[in-house]
């Protein structure tokens, strides 16, 4: 159980605007248009806003920041860095920029910069109990249990009616093995929050760390009623229920934990002790034998699909992207021809012959932007993506704004283990309006 993040949306709007001349009447539109859209849920009409808005005035600081807060909305959170980062160069005194691209760092795990960005709106807004709050989740990803345990402490002081924080400084406090000042902080949690699950499941695993087993069992039975898909609670049970000699009540809730999280080897372990406390020494043999071999030898094989996206995964996200093939003026060297009988061979299955006519079109004209994302389509269809990336890097160099290029590139290197720069590519397309990306970044960027 690790402490959760306040949402985004208690994140307040920047809404201030630097004084700007009637020429920039337009700018200032786009901005106000952003904020209504943002406080409206449409971010991806916001973040397009907010990017016209930085086209007609860059200099706006509020625009980058509120372009960012869009982004983190919709999860692109690569993307969001880069516009605080612009924000902060424009206004390095704005708490908020600083404590947003924390947020933005923690949640790609990158916590040790986080902390410094959390610092830093802490030295600007010494009152900002969420500053307090956000620092000591990143102290304790990077196992800063004292200092985490001083920012929780700081953020309730500030913010009494914080429960959040009360729960982070419980787990804390477990992490320092100070069970007994866990049990009033997960106490307060459930005294205000009677329906949250973790409270109790906290409170049950440290009433098992002071022995108080039979107090355990209440906390952890309603930890489990409350959320009957919680694995922990019925391994914690069932280890209490052990302890208590209750072994024929704790199989069950063995059982139970293995369905949900079949690589929990304590648990393998514990219901092979409970089998052969109850006679059944070939059960108990069974599980002795996963509980040594699960997780035990981690056996990694190198594959060419290193990352999350498998083969099949890549192939179903990109064959989305059609090729741009609008009818051109032909010239006189006709590459405008082998591009379009390109397609055509292409759409009928003759992948090597639309690459030789694809070739022939990026031959006769260099800058054919659009032939060289369609050849890298079709050698990513065949499993040339080393190739296909060459061609989407070609296409981009030729048009800086071609979204679907990025799009695909960044879909291919995700595939080939760059997670933050294939993420970064699918942010780039987002922005620069192919709206799909933002799904994918959703799934496979966080």
């Amino acid at each position: 159980m690790k402490p959760r993040f306040l949402p985004l949306a208690v994140l307040a709007l920047c809404v201030c605007l630097s004084k700007q001349v009637d020429a920039q009447q337009t700018a200032i539109d786009f901005f106000e248009n952003g904020i209504t859209k943002s406080k409206t849920g449409d971010y991806t009409g916001a973040l397009q806003a907010f990017s016209m808005a930085i086209t007609m005035n860059p200099e706006n600081a509020a625009s980058y920041y509120n372009r960012g807060l869009a982004k983190a909305n919709l999860k692109d959170h690569r993307g969001a860095v880069l516009d605080y980062d612009r924000a902060i160069e424009l206004n390095a005194k704005d708490a908020m920029a600083y404590l947003s691209r924390g947020l933005s760092k923690s949640k790609q795990e990158d916590y040790r910069a986080a902390l410094s960005d959390y610092s830093r709106a802490i030295e600007l807004n010494p009152d900002d109990p969420q500053s307090y709050y956000n620092r000591g989740v990143s102290r304790s990803h990077v196992e800063q249990y004292r200092g985490a345990l001083a920012d929780f402490t700081k953020s309730i002081e500030l913010e009494p009616s914080n429960i959040q924080a009360f729960y982070a400084r419980g787990v804390i406090k477990q992490k320092l093995h100070d069970y007994p000042g866990s049990l009033s902080d997960f106490g307060k949690v459930i005294e205000t929050t009677p329906k949250r699950s973790s409270a109790y499941a906290g409170r049950g695993m440290s009433k098992v760390a002071l022995n108080d087993f039979t107090g355990a069992l209440t906390d952890l039975a309603k930890a489990i009623e409350l959320n009957p898909e919680d694995s922990d609670s019925y391994y914690y049970r069932a280890y209490a229920k052990s302890k208590l000699d209750d072994y024929n009540g704790a199989l069950p809730d063995y059982d139970q934990t293995i369905r949900l999280k079949a690589t929990n080897y304590a648990a393998y372990y514990g219901r092979g002790f409970c089998r052969s406390k109850l006679g059944d020494q070939k059960g108990a043999v069974q599980d002795f034998n996963q509980a040594i071999e699960i997780d035990n030898a981690n056996v990694e094989t190198k594959v060419v699909y290193s990352g999350r996206m498998s083969h099949t995964i890549l192939d179903n996200l990109r064959n989305v992207v059609q090729e741009r093939n609008k009818i051109n003026e032909v010239g006189s060297e006709r590459a405008e021809a082998y591009f379009s009988r390109g397609v055509s061979k292409s759409k009928q299955g003759e992948a090597k012959a639309a690459m030789i006519d694809l070739s022939k079109a990026i031959e006769l004209s260099p800058t054919y932007a659009e032939a060289y994302f369609t050849r890298g389509l079709i050698k990513s269809s065949q499993g040339d993506q080393k190739s296909a990336i060459m061609d989407c890097n070609s296409a981009i160099k030729l048009n800086p704004r071609y979204a679907e290029a990025f799009y695909v590139r960044g879909l291919l290197k995700h595939s080939l283990g760059d997670e933050n720069g294939g993420c970064l590519d699918l942010s780039k397309a987002g922005e620069f309006g192919y709206t799909p990306a933002y799904k994918v970044i959703s799934e496979y960027c966080n």
